[in-house]
């Protein structure tokens, strides 16, 4: 991990599984990774870790806040942060989706996610991030 470059991906999941299988894909393209299993544990972790610049989420997370309410959370302190939304149960258009963010529908193609994160990581690279 210590040869990734680029901003810190945050991959916010509560399914084990499929927060695993972000973490691999993010890491496989050469970004550095973390994870939350939930919207609060995902805040404490943006707290301590500033380097992080692009967070991946569920919209559906359980308990507590959903991937909706953590982006307006984040954007509010940290409004240069891109986001990935991702979920099998509902679809964002583009219109919904706050500033620098994206959305993926369940299941999405390892290359969609690829594409996506490398396109904000080259976002943050050219502004001096």
């Amino acid at each position: 991990m210590s040869s990734a470059s680029g901003p810190t991906v945050l991959v916010v999941e509560d399914e084990m599984l499929q927060r695993m299988m972000a973490l691999d894909i993010v890491r496989r393209i050469g970004l550095p990774a973390t994870f939350a299993a939930s919207a609060e544990e995902a805040m404490l972790t943006l707290e301590r870790s500033p380097e992080i610049g692009i967070v991946f989420t569920d919209i559906d997370l359980g308990k507590g806040m959903d991937g909706i309410a953590l982006a307006a959370a984040v954007k509010r302190r940290w409004p240069e942060k891109a986001f990935i939304f991702t979920s099998g149960h509902v679809s964002v258009g583009d219109a919904a989706l706050p500033q620098r963010a994206r959305f993926l529908a369940k299941p999405y193609r390892q290359d969609d996610l690829s594409e996506a994160l490398l396109a904000f990581a080259g976002q943050e690279a050219s502004v001096g991030h």
